[in-house]
């Protein structure tokens, strides 16, 4: 690979986790905008963002976006998600659980609740 690919691809590279920061920054796919029925804002400073999460069996959450955050379960939840192969995925937690969850946007008919969910997002900003 000569320097000026490397180059090439770098910045292709520098340009698509900008475009995936600009997504995930982006008012109009804040998830308390687009989903208020699913997503409360409980806390918001100058560090963070609390949401209080209620997702209902057989609901499809709309296209939205999340910076990084702590993610706690407050209720067991499970949902069903299509991977870009088309391969279907379900994920599921325990009352308790905790885990790291990176900036994403996602929603729209990607993923469908299969057993109500009760969770608390710690946005960092």
């Amino acid at each position: 690979m000569t320097s000026k690919s490397r180059i090439g691809t770098a910045t292709g590279l520098f340009t698509a986790l900008g475009l995936a920061t600009a997504l995930a920054q982006s008012p109009a796919l804040d998830p308390v905008r687009v989903a208020p029925h699913i997503y409360e804002s409980v806390l918001d400073n100058e560090r963070v963002r609390v949401l209080k999460v209620t997702e209902r069996s057989g609901e499809t959450p709309p296209l939205h976006a999340h910076p990084d955050r702590v993610v706690i379960f407050l209720s067991p939840c499970a949902w069903m998600e299509t991977a870009d192969d088309g391969r279907t995925i379900m994920q599921s937690y325990k009352l308790g659980d905790v885990l790291w969850a990176g900036r994403i946007t996602h929603g729209g008919k990607t993923s469908r609740v299969v057993q109500e969910c009760s969770i608390l997002e710690i946005e960092l900003k």
